[in-house]
C-alpha cells in the first residue's frame, strides 16, 4: 500500500509517480496516460517504458543516481533531519531542479511553468563567498526555503543562474544555466587544475562543458556552463535529458568505480553502440575521453563521470570533471576503468593495445593512430591553456604545475604505443 508519492515531470508532461509503501520500499510507475501516448518516452536506457511497476531494487540506481553521493549525502542529509539511506525523502526534499529535463514533485501539485516568471536572488560578492564557504558542510543549501536542488557528485557544487548582473541562486521551479564548483578544501588548486583540464580538452577538438574561473571575496572558484540547459532566443532555458552511465547500466553510486563491480569500458562501449543515434561518431569520442582521462591523470573518470545527453538524437555528452587527481599523492593514481587490464599509465606497454581494441570493439591499427594522434594534440596546445584565463600569480602557478605533469604524461604514453 502506496503511503506517500511524488509525481515526475518531463517538462509539463507527468510520467510516472515514485512512491514509498509502509514497509518504506520505492518503487516507480509510469503513468498510463504517458505509455499511451505516441511520443512515449523511457526516462532510462534501465527503465524501459512498461505497464508493471518497477521495484526499488530496479528503479534505485536511476533515481538515488540523482543524488548528491558519499560525504556530500551524509551532510545534506544531516542538514535536512533525515537518513542518507533515505532516498525518497532526499528525493522529495531536493528533486525540483535535478541533472536531466526531469523534476519530483508533490503529488496533485504542478511544477511552475518554464516561462515563468521567475525571480532570482542576485548575490553579492559577500553573499557568494559566505554560501561558497558554507557548501561542504550544506550542500546543495539543503534545508533553504524555496530550494529544491540536487547534483549528483561526492564533491560540493550547486546548480545557480548567471545573469547579466552575476550570479543567482534560482527560484522555485526555476531552471539553472550553470554549476558553481568551489575549490576541494584538502587540496592545493582544484580549480586551476579542473579549469586546465576542461579548457585543454576543448582545444584539442573534445566535446566539453564550457568553463570559467570566477572569483569571490578574492577566493576562485569554478562556473560550469550545464550542458543539459539551452536558453532560447526568449530567454526561456529549457532542460535536456540527460542520465549517466551508471544510471543506464543500471549500477548504483556505491558501485560506480569497477574495482566496487561497477561497469567497465566494455560496458560503456557496448551500450553507446546500442542506444546512440549515431554509434560509429560516438564511440570515437568515447575513446577519445577514455585516452583523454588517460593523459591528464584523471584516475577517477568512473562509470557516473560519462553520460548521455537526449538532445533529439542519443549521444556522448560533453565531457565534465576533467580533474588531473594524479597530481594529488593522496589519492590513489589507479584508474577508475581500467585500459586493458592496467590501471596506470605506467603500466601499460605496446601489446596492450591488442587487447583495448577487442574491449572497445575498434581496431588495433586505429587505436595506435588515434593514441599517438591524441598525445600529439595535447602536446601542440599545453602550453597555451593558461593563456585563455585571466589569473592571478597562484593561479598561474598552480596552472602551470598541472602543464608540466599532463606534458609529461603524454610523453610517456607516446613511447608506449
Amino acid at each position: 500500500m502506496t503511503t506517500r508519492a511524488l509525481t515526475l515531470w518531463w517538462g509539463r508532461d507527468a510520467v510516472g509517480t515514485l512512491s514509498v509503501d509502509v514497509h518504506g520500499e520505492m518503487g516507480f510507475a509510469y503513468l498510463p496516460a504517458w505509455i499511451a501516448r505516441t511520443d512515449a518516452r523511457a526516462i532510462s536506457v534501465s527503465l524501459p517504458l512498461r505497464e508493471e511497476p518497477y521495484s526499488r531494487r530496479e528503479c534505485l540506481p536511476f533515481f538515488e543516481g540523482i543524488l548528491p553521493e558519499e560525504s556530500q549525502r551524509v551532510n545534506v542529509a544531516a542538514a535536512l533531519g533525515v537518513s542518507e539511506r533515505n532516498e525518497f525523502r532526499l528525493l522529495e526534499m531536493l528533486g525540483g531542479e535535478v541533472a536531466g529535463a526531469l523534476a519530483l514533485w508533490p503529488e496533485g501539485e504542478d511544477p511552475p511553468a518554464v516561462e515563468g516568471p521567475f525571480t532570482p536572488r542576485l548575490l553579492s560578492d559577500n553573499a557568494l563567498r559566505v554560501l561558497i564557504d558554507s557548501l561542504p558542510k550544506r550542500p546543495m543549501l539543503a534545508g533553504e526555503e524555496g530550494l529544491r536542488l540536487s547534483l549528483a557528485g561526492a564533491q560540493a557544487k550547486l546548480p545557480v543562474i548567471l545573469t547579466p548582473d552575476g550570479i543567482a541562486l534560482p527560484a522555485p521551479g526555476q531552471p539553472t544555466t550553470h554549476i558553481l564548483k568551489p575549490p576541494i578544501t584538502r587540496f592545493e588548486g582544484t580549480t586551476e587544475n579542473e579549469a586546465y583540464g576542461m579548457r585543454l580538452a576543448h582545444l584539442i577538438g573534445l566535446q566539453v562543458a564550457e568553463v570559467e574561473i570566477h572569483r569571490a571575496g578574492g577566493a576562485p572558484f569554478l562556473l560550469v556552463r550545464r550542458y543539459d540547459r539551452v536558453t532560447g532566443e526568449d530567454g526561456v532555458i529549457a532542460r535536456l535529458h540527460q542520465e549517466d552511465f551508471c544510471q543506464a547500466l543500471g549500477f548504483t553510486s556505491a558501485r560506480k568505480y569497477a574495482s566496487d563491480g561497477g561497469p567497465v569500458f566494455r560496458d560503456l562501449f557496448t551500450l553507446l553502440r546500442r542506444v546512440a543515434t549515431r554509434p560509429a561518431i560516438e564511440v570515437l569520442k568515447l575513446f577519445d575521453a577514455a585516452i583523454f582521462n588517460l593523459i591528464i591523470g584523471n584516475a577517477d573518470a568512473h562509470g557516473k563521470n560519462y553520460s548521455l545527453l537526449y538532445n533529439g538524437s542519443t549521444e556522448l555528452a560533453p565531457l565534465y570533471d576533467l580533474l588531473s587527481t594524479v597530481a594529488y599523492p593522496e589519492l590513489s593514481p589507479r584508474l577508475a576503468m581500467k585500459i586493458a587490464k592496467r590501471a596506470a599509465l605506467e603500466d601499460i606497454q605496446a601489446r596492450d593495445w591488442a587487447r583495448f581494441a577487442e574491449e572497445t570493439g575498434l581496431t588495433e591499427p586505429f587505436i595506435r593512430r588515434r593514441v599517438k594522434a591524441l598525445c600529439g594534440l595535447v602536446l601542440e596546445q599545453v602550453g597555451k591553456v593558461a593563456l585563455g584565463f585571466d589569473l592571478e600569480a597562484g593561479e598561474r602557478e598552480a596552472m602551470s604545475g598541472v602543464e608540466g605533469l599532463v606534458s609529461g604524461r603524454a610523453e610517456s604514453l607516446l613511447g608506449r604505443v
